[in-house]
């Protein structure tokens, strides 16, 4: 750590200290800048000490001296008549001592004075023979003092709970020994991105592995926060690499800082930061995890100030002050953003016992049932001042797709005790399966999106995740239609395959269309692009849970091995800007949701399933593991689905 060598004064900066053999010159006109910052520095202390004796020494004329002698002592008494003066319901006597004792009290003040300002004095003189080191030394272990005492301050102890029953974190070797080396593989990946980051990134967001440095976007503000490391600590964990983990958890206890002037994405870091503290916790049972997560969580509630209650996109970490996108439809908040809070912040509340957390997210639930629903769709787009809808673009890709995930897995996360959220979701699916489900030409079946009141043939790789989701969701279904829905699911999965299988590299463009006689294939150049994205794995994961159809694990090791053909460079990996270019360039970043997701989703494939069997975890959008509070450990009786 290097020590700052200029301290502020007047808004102005003062070079470093230099205390050689002229340290003390004979004429003022040639003293340094620093020696007179010491000098100031001097006069300063013997001016307070001053003034300190001007305005603490007692007045006689305005205080009565309090002592526990016999002579001079404050009774209480309501009677006058044993000649004393009754003053506010005391006593006093003694007063013929008073003027003395005055007199004798301002002296000894006086001589303490004194010697309070000779001690100052040779201090100064003492700090004046050391040299700029050894002051620049002092200044900052007074400084780590400060930051640490903050630090205890901000890390107060959390109420105990009861952890959910936690199965199935530290299992799932398979006993097939291909099986075992794909997984192996996997893991092998992961420690690669890791390592690598851990050489050339450490503590920045994430990692540009060609240019070999760190690498950061608007989502997390101006700061290093680590998100890489925050992302990845449950796939660490879960992959048996607790070295790693151990590095992990050591920077965040001492570096990640969440009181920096910094404005960031709400939903970003709630699914990255607080998601992965939140698993990691559970995971690890290390109290840091909770109290970070916690701090932080303290730290985004000002962007629910609005005259709605739906928050800011954006908070500045320092200030509170929130604001939303320029693009976004005048000024509006968006669906996928603050519809993809409630799993972390009922986690929040059971954890914390605060029901600030849950009630903010149940009060965005409440509105958005009042409001009316074109077509039972809710647009991506509503207004956090007036409560209003935005233009009416519905998607269940990018600013739409989290939300309707997070209603279906917040009925899983309570032991499917959450009805209300149960309805919600199935509502909304039966809505986007009327308007925007079609089969193409080709018979495939692919999630258009509503724009201006028609269907836009167009899915982005963002919405491949809703094959997973329609399989999760499948039981429990209204009407008996958990096969319809497992269906369902298996031919969105077949959709996003052809899409990864169509491209010279079997990696999938960021969208694709289904006009004419294309299909599955992305026509615009900058639609040509993969980034590291998890979404077609996520859904192969969840089709071999349910299924157990080997065809999910072929596709996904199809994917594995392009990644690390294409993807893989000297430092890491990194995206490509052109999937259907046989000699692809590269984009130069790591993102951390491929050590966060697509790695886990990976390796969660080629494991059995009791490693995190999803009947007792759920995964959040940035694939971080939070356990199912079953009802008899939850105090979240504000719903009535929970009384």
């Amino acid at each position: 750590m290097t020590t700052p060598a200029l301290l502020p004064l007047s808004g102005r900066r003062l070079p470093p200290l230099n205390l050689g053999s002229s340290a003390f010159p004979h004429h003022r006109a040639t003293l340094r800048l620093s020696e007179k910052f010491i000098l100031l520095l001097i006069l300063s202390a013997f001016i307070t000490l001053c003034f300190g004796a001007f305005f603490f020494l007692p007045d006689s004329s305005k205080h009565m001296r309090f002592d526990l002698g016999l002579e001079d002592v404050l009774i209480p008494h309501v009677d006058t008549s044993k000649g004393g003066k009754n003053l506010g319901g005391f006593l006093i006597h003694g007063q013929g001592h008073d003027e003395h004792r005055h007199r004798e009290e301002e002296e000894r003040l006086r001589n303490k004075i004194r010697a309070d300002h000779e001690k100052a004095l040779e201090e100064a003189k003492e700090k004046l023979k050391k040299s700029r080191d050894e002051i620049q030394a002092e200044i900052q272990t007074e400084k780590n003092k400060v930051v640490q005492e903050l630090k205890k301050k901000d890390s107060k102890p959390l109420p105990p709970v009861p952890l959910p029953n936690l199965i199935g974190i530290n299992s799932g070797e398979p006993t097939d020994p291909d099986i075992r080396e794909k997984r192996n593989k996997i893991k092998e990946m992961m420690k690669h991105a890791w390592d690598n980051y851990r050489q050339y990134g450490w503590g920045h967001n994430e990692l540009k592995p060609i240019a070999r440095k760190g690498h950061s976007t608007n989502i997390f503000g101006n700061s290093q926060m680590g998100a890489t490391i925050v992302d990845a600590l449950d796939t660490l964990y879960i992959m048996g690499l607790h070295d790693e983990f151990r590095e992990g958890q050591e920077w965040i206890d001492k570096n990640l800082d969440f009181s920096v002037n910094s404005e960031v994405s709400v939903f970003e870091v709630n699914i990255r930061f607080i998601g992965g503290l939140l698993a990691a916790y559970y995971l690890s049972g290390q109290e840091v995890f909770k109290i970070k997560a916690v701090q932080l969580a303290g730290k985004l509630l000002p962007a629910f100030n609005t005259p709605t209650g739906i928050p800011w996109a954006m908070v500045n970490l320092k200030s509170g002050v929130g604001r939303n996108w320029g693009w976004a439809s005048a000024g509006s908040s968006i669906l996928a953003e603050f519809g993809t809070l409630h799993m972390e912040f009922v986690h929040l509340s059971y954890l914390t016992g605060d029901p600030v957390y849950y009630n903010k997210v149940m009060h965005i639930r409440q509105l958005l049932q009042k409001m009316d629903h074109p077509n039972g769709l809710y647009p991506n787009y509503l207004n956090p001042r007036t409560g209003r809808w935005g233009q009416h673009h519905t998607s269940v890709g990018g600013l739409g797709d989290s939300f309707y995930e997070y209603l279906l897995k917040a009925w899983l996360m309570s032991d499917k005790m959450d009805t209300e959220a149960r309805k919600m979701y199935d509502d909304a699916i039966e809505a986007i399966e009327k308007h925007l489900i079609r089969k193409s030409n080709g018979g495939l079946t692919f999630i258009g999106e509503w724009k201006n009141g028609h269907l836009e043939r167009k899915m982005g790789h963002l919405t491949c995740f809703a094959g997973g989701m329609f399989a999760l969701g499948a039981d429990g279904s209204r009407d008996d239609k958990a096969g319809h829905y497992l269906q369902l699911g298996a031919e969105i999965a077949h959709t996003c395959h052809e899409s990864y299988d169509r491209t010279a590299l079997k990696l999938g463009p960021e969208a694709f269309k289904f006009d004419g006689g294309v299909e599955a294939v992305a026509v615009r150049q900058n639609e040509k692009y993969y980034i590291l994205r998890p979404e077609v794995i996520e859904t192969y994961w969840y089709m071999w849970r349910f299924t157990h159809d080997p065809k999910y694990r072929q596709w996904g090791w199809e994917a594995a091995q392009a990644i690390d053909k294409y993807c893989r460079v000297s430092s890491g990996f990194s995206g490509v800007k052109d999937v259907y270019s046989s000699s692809p360039t590269y984009d130069d970043v790591q993102q951390s949701f491929f050590l966060a997701e697509t790695l886990k989703y990976l390796y969660l494939l080629f494991s059995n399933d009791d490693l995190l069997p999803l009947d007792n975890w759920v995964f959040n959008t940035e694939a971080h593991p939070l356990p199912v509070l079953h009802l008899a450990n939850t105090t979240l009786s504000g719903n009535p689905a929970y009384r």
